[in-house]
């Protein structure tokens, strides 16, 4: 064999083995970039520990949610036969007041035939227009009811189906409310015997008006304080006018005696203060006795500013 044959067999086993080599370098740094890729996937121990406490608060969370489930039912209930309770002493209240202030009325001037029925009247369309009311808000209340399912507030969502179940009693009394005896009923034969003031303007009333008046501020002021309760529970931010009773305003209301807007103008007015103090829990504008809430005098008073009439 030549010195020139045996050259070129060197340098051609060099090249192949130099390709070879090219060949497996790559093929190893892709193995190695791959166990990198793994690793780095894998969470750090710190992260791998906070996620274990997540996923255990997370538990804890639920089993709590569920033992507590039985205690907020309890607490729904309460509630609901404290308003229950509440309606039913004032309707008597009402219904005592009534008997007792008949011989007073039957003291002042009787009205004209003619206003007496201009009074009978305006009774008769308001309570129509209150009744087509009532029916219009049962899809508005559905559709806030599922809003509150989405955003998970569930005290919220909780108090408003307490709410709205109050409003369609109210539905069902003025329904089936027929036949109404208006001669047997002061408001409507006697004079006027107080005169309220509301955005600088006069409203003339009976005693009737100006009780059904505080019951508004009462009733919105024990309203309001549920739903700051709830909000607050549910850790929502302060928001008392977002909420649907705010809005809606008829809780109490049956129709009679003065216009729905007075009565939702008052009832806000208690509502704005309950709501405070349900939400900070305390009690600045009202007070607690007796198994009842209700607002204090002076906070009624600079609210609902009113004066007999000669």
């Amino acid at each position: 064999m030549t010195a020139g044959v045996l050259n070129r067999m060197i340098a051609a086993f060099g090249i192949t083995a130099v390709a070879l080599c090219g060949l497996y370098v790559p093929a190893a740094a892709r193995a190695q970039q791959s166990q990198n890729d793994q690793e780095e996937k894998k969470p750090p121990p710190q992260e791998k520990e906070k996620q274990q406490q997540a996923k255990k608060k997370q538990e804890q969370d639920q089993k709590k949610q569920a033992q507590d489930k039985p205690q907020q039912a309890q607490a729904q209930q309460r509630q609901r036969e404290q308003q229950a309770q509440t309606q039913q002493q004032q309707a008597q209240a009402q219904a005592q007041q009534r008997q007792q202030q008949q011989p007073q009325a039957q003291q002042r001037p009787r009205l004209a035939a003619q206003e007496q029925q201009r009074l009978i009247g305006q009774q008769e369309q308001r309570l129509v227009q209150y009744r087509d009311y009532l029916d219009q808000q049962q899809p508005v209340a559905q559709r806030q009811s599922a809003q509150l399912q989405q955003q998970n507030r569930r005290a919220q969502y909780s108090y408003q189906q307490q709410y709205v179940e109050g409003l369609r009693q109210q539905q069902l009394r003025i329904q089936v409310q027929g036949g109404y005896d208006y001669g047997r009923d002061p408001y409507f034969y006697t004079a006027p015997s107080y005169r309220y003031s509301r955005g600088g303007r006069y409203y003339e009333t009976s005693q009737y008006g100006i009780d059904l008046l505080r019951q508004a501020v009462n009733y919105g002021y024990e309203q309001g304080r549920f739903a700051g309760i709830a909000d607050r529970q549910d850790r929502w931010p302060y928001n008392y006018q977002a909420s649907y009773p705010y809005q809606d305003a008829n809780y109490g209301y049956g129709g009679f005696y003065i216009d729905r807007y007075d009565y939702n103008y008052y009832f806000r007015q208690g509502f704005r203060r309950g709501y405070e103090d349900g939400y900070y829990g305390r009690y600045h504008y009202g007070t607690y006795s007796n198994g009842r809430t209700s607002i204090l005098g002076a906070v009624l008073g600079g609210i609902l500013v009113f004066e007999a009439l000669r």
